[in-house]
């Protein structure tokens, strides 16, 4: 077998890497490599495994290479060269080769197939920008997935509509701005004003983008609401005695609040008599925190 190998090397590294002109003598080139029988794939997994032996995986990737070439041409819509795809569905190959351990109830094309995809996706990601596709779980998950989606959904139909988009974010768990705006980065760009739909009920792309974060004017009324409520606070603790106060802050205030033994050690207090100062200083604090806060509120008002 060996001396009809083609040149793979099973370092990782070296996967067979087909030339762009010549990719049909390389398809004619890899059909004279014949699948192998299950016995005879766990036979050279063993010859590797025990005796590192490279023409056993040269045998076990060359009889793949026509899965890998397969593979590779189900991602020639992502406008990369056909030979550069096949050179990673190979390296997941020689990936595969090198890790698949015999003995287990598995063939390698199926343990082969995980590491060709990872491969590609891993080439693919890298390839695009990352302002086209994004770093999140769920971009990722959309930009490989998406159009096929909208296939079973739609057909031969291409246009996202605002119904299919929502089907999308319901069936891969994100959201439909997501949805909108990866269909938007695979297209191309597009102007937000593209209206998109059917005849009798069409929408602007821009009015389906709702920006889910608070507006301006919550996020600085939440921040005055905090500031007032912590300045309530500080007021509210001058109200305290300095033993209720300590009591008051490591058991209400402090990060890892202390137990009630621990403050009665350090007061040479009870724990029951601790508790009677914590409930006595947080009934006190509540109302001059109340107080204080309407004062403000009044203020804010006038």
């Amino acid at each position: 077998m060996q001396s009809q190998s083609v040149v793979v090397n099973t370092n990782l590294t070296g996967a067979l890497i087909p030339q762009p002109v010549g990719l049909r003598a390389y398809s004619t080139a890899i059909r004279r490599f014949g699948l192998l029988e299950r016995g005879r794939e766990q036979q050279l997994a063993r010859r590797w495994q025990e005796r590192r032996d490279k023409s056993a995986t040269d045998e076990l990737i060359t009889s793949h290479l026509r899965l890998a070439a397969k593979v590779a041409r189900g991602y020639k819509g992502y406008g990369l060269p056909m030979a550069d795809l096949i050179a990673e569905a190979n390296l997941g190959l020689v990936i595969a080769a090198g890790r698949f351990e015999p003995g287990r109830d598995a063939r390698f094309s199926s343990y082969a197939l995980w590491w060709i995809k990872a491969t590609i996706h891993e080439y693919i990601l890298r390839s695009w920008s990352l302002v086209k596709i994004g770093t999140t779980a769920a971009q990722k998950k959309l930009f490989f997935r998406l159009r096929s989606e909208m296939r079973k959904l739609g057909g031969d139909v291409a246009t996202l509509t605002p119904e299919m988009a929502q089907a999308v974010a319901d069936k891969l768990e994100v959201t439909v701005r997501d949805v909108v705006e990866m269909d938007c980065r695979l297209s191309g760009d597009l102007s937000l004003n593209t209206r998109v739909g059917d005849e009798d009920r069409t929408t602007e792309w821009e009015s389906m983008l709702v920006d889910e974060s608070a507006d301006v004017e919550a996020i600085v009324a939440e921040h005055d609401e905090t500031v007032r409520r912590s300045r309530a606070l500080h007021a509210a603790l001058d109200v305290l005695t300095e033993r209720e106060r300590r009591v008051f802050e490591a058991r209400r205030l402090a990060e890892h609040p202390m137990t009630l033994d621990q403050l009665g050690c350090e007061l040479s207090i009870s724990g029951e008599r601790v508790r009677q100062i914590e409930t006595r200083a947080f009934a006190k604090v509540r109302r001059a925190t109340i107080a204080a806060t309407r004062s403000g509120a009044e203020a804010t008002e006038e």
